[in-house]
């Protein structure tokens, strides 16, 4: 008899919003290892949609099941960062690993990993205040990173990086893919998002529909 694995997520009857709804109806499963992509304008719901998987905003109507470990399971990298800005880039970091309960040592290697990683091991002891937009949002990646989680949700990560910067980021993201994360991802860039994701959910009309990729 094979093992039945369950969905990582599960949208049953999904309704999202804060006073008014802007996402209705939403029946859908993810799976381990995949990518999905959320597309469609601003100010649709995209952002509420990924807050409400990460438990932040509660459901108007509907249910949302995560199947992931309590402690660092769910990675969350929100479009404004949530970073410490008087804080350092290690210090940073570390919040990721830390919530895993690794040990010490283990800690501290994670996260000097993810530092280079997002090619930022000369800014170690700088306070994230100092950093441009774009260093601040590698540093909110190391930190998911550091972490390792099962599900990954990221809100724009790539925005304020050029070419180059974004490649390294999406490289070092979607090598925790191969190691059978899923990431479902919230992504401006049509081209860029259609390319690299196994499913494309766009908001349209107040509904959330998935399109072949």
């Amino acid at each position: 008899m094979s093992l039945v694995v369950p969905n990582l997520v599960t949208l049953k009857d999904l309704c999202v919003g804060y006073d008014t709804p802007l996402i209705s109806g939403i029946n859908l499963k993810v799976g381990k290892g995949e990518v999905i992509a959320v597309l469609g304008p601003s100010g649709l719901g995209k952002t509420t949609l990924l807050r409400t998987i990460a438990g932040l905003v509660a459901p108007i109507d509907g249910e949302v099941e995560v199947n992931v470990p309590n402690r660092g399971g769910l990675g969350y990298i929100p479009q404004r960062l949530g970073l410490v800005r008087h804080s350092s880039v290690w210090t940073n970091v570390s919040l990721g690993a830390k919530v895993t309960g690794l040990k010490h040592h283990d800690r501290e290697r994670r996260v000097a990993e993810a530092i280079e990683k997002m090619g930022l091991q000369d800014k170690i002891t700088e306070p994230v205040r100092r950093l441009s937009g774009g260093q601040q949002r590698r540093v909110a990646t190391a930190r998911t990173i550091a972490q390792r989680p099962r599900l990954i949700l990221a809100d724009e990560f790539l925005g304020e990086l050029d070419d180059e910067n974004a490649n390294q980021v999406l490289i070092a993201v979607l090598e925790l893919v191969e190691q059978g994360s899923t990431l479902i991802m919230v992504e401006h860039h049509e081209e860029r998002a259609i390319e690299i994701a196994d499913r494309v959910w766009r908001i349209t009309d107040g509904e959330l529909v998935e399109e072949s990729v």
